[in-house]
């Protein structure tokens, strides 16, 4: 938990780096209505009793929260017992980030660790590294950057200069504890899908109380397809 009292997101970051657990989240969240443990497993191809213990662990984190409920919609002596339910427990947190955020932040910190660990390489310097391989593999030559944007959840609004702010920050969370490390990152991985566009931008780090810490610049030229 976090000093609010809320569910703490690097905790629920580092419980989704694990794939089966994301898979779990991710089936949850597209359900959009609470679902049972069965229909889980049987959605991710998990074992019922590894669903289990994922799903349990995903609730004492704060991912989700657990209700019971009769589906029959009969109450009383022979009604049987109530169906245990997995639903977003976290839903102030979920509503206003984008789809992929978890899966994102969860796989570049996975990926950037198991790399240092096998060269040696400062974790830091291989988050950079990771997250801006990211962008290129997620930008686009073909959208718009500004959709392209959008898509990861950074809400682009337009600057006087021709640039563009970024009024959210996928990242907010991690970027308050550990902003040295997650803002840097955060810039590599912007740089990642401006190179990867047909737009011609610089990107650059400055903090902005509110919002991304990243800005791009006005549109210097268009690349080549």
């Amino acid at each position: 938990m976090n000093h609010s009292g809320g569910p703490d997101p690097s905790v629920i970051l580092a419980a989704l780096a694990d794939p089966s657990r994301r898979g779990l989240f991710e089936a949850v969240r597209r359900s959009g209505q609470p679902i049972g443990r069965d229909e889980l497993a049987e959605q991710t191809g998990l074992p019922r009793a590894t669903a289990a213990f994922h799903l349990e662990r995903l609730v004492e984190v704060g991912a989700l929260a657990v209700e019971f409920r009769r589906r029959s919609g009969r109450t009383g002596p022979g009604a049987g017992r109530p169906a245990k339910l997995y639903r977003l427990a976290a839903e102030e947190l979920t509503a206003s980030l984008p789809t992929r955020r978890y899966e994102l932040a969860g796989d570049l910190l996975a990926t950037a660790a198991e790399r240092s660990d096998q060269t040696g390489a400062p974790m830091g310097s291989t988050l950079i590294e990771t997250a801006e391989a990211r962008g290129h593999d997620l930008g686009s030559r073909e959208l718009p950057l500004v959709a392209t944007l959008t898509s990861v959840g950074y809400e682009p609004a337009d600057c006087a200069d021709g640039g563009y702010r970024l009024t959210n920050c996928p990242f907010h969370q991690l970027a308050t504890r550990h902003t040295a490390l997650v803002c840097s990152a955060n810039t590599a991985f912007v740089r990642g899908l401006v190179d990867e566009s047909a737009e011609q931008r610089d990107v650059w780090l400055e903090p902005t109380p509110g919002e991304c810490c990243v800005r791009i610049g006005a549109e210097q030229s268009t690349r080549a397809s």
